[in-house]
């Protein structure tokens, strides 16, 4: 996975979005705002991920297949709001089996995003409570195993007013050393 720095330029989503020049994110900055990450190789992942999940507490899992064939109708409506920054109250993880896309997470408190480059045999976990959006990259193809802590939840709650005195949010935030 790399990790840099989201230069904010108009343009297609789909697009690197480096700076230049580039700024990258170290693991040690990810670390201090949560994100949490490994490289599995994708042969003979299972009892790797299973190992993560053990340790993690993840008890269920399903794949999903984000491209126009996997998604049918909905492709469109979905890549829009994969796009829109929200959060979860819930921690979001993925392990990439095949394709590649971005993943975006906002610094606090600078504001600034970081962008998270994915590809085959990144599992990537990403907090509760932090603001985030996904987009594919230009290969216009991912497959990810999706882990959950229990019942899969996807509610995205778009940024705003009621998002910053949310309680997973607020705890996110307490966890980083952020705020009151």
């Amino acid at each position: 996975m790399r990790a840099y720095y989201y230069d904010n330029l108009p343009g297609d989503q789909r697009l690197p979005h480096d700076c230049v020049p580039s700024r990258p994110v170290s693991a040690e900055k990810l670390t201090q705002i949560n994100i949490k990450f490994w490289q599995i190789p994708v042969e003979g992942y299972e009892p790797k991920v299973d190992a993560v999940a053990k340790e993690r507490g993840y008890k269920n899992r399903d794949l999903i297949n984000v491209t126009k064939e996997g998604l049918g109708d909905i492709y469109e409506e979905k890549i829009k709001s994969f796009f829109e920054e929200h959060m979860h109250e819930d921690e979001e993880i993925r392990y990439i089996l095949s394709g590649s896309g971005f993943f975006d997470v906002r610094e606090s408190p600078s504001d600034e995003w970081i962008r998270l480059a994915v590809e085959p045999g990144d599992l990537l976990v990403i907090p509760a409570g932090i603001y985030h959006r996904f987009t594919l990259d230009e290969n216009n193809a991912i497959k990810a195993l999706r882990l959950f802590q229990d019942e899969p939840k996807w509610i995205p709650y778009n940024r705003g007013p009621e998002t910053e005195v949310n309680v997973h949010r607020i705890e996110y935030l307490r966890t980083i050393g952020v705020g009151a």
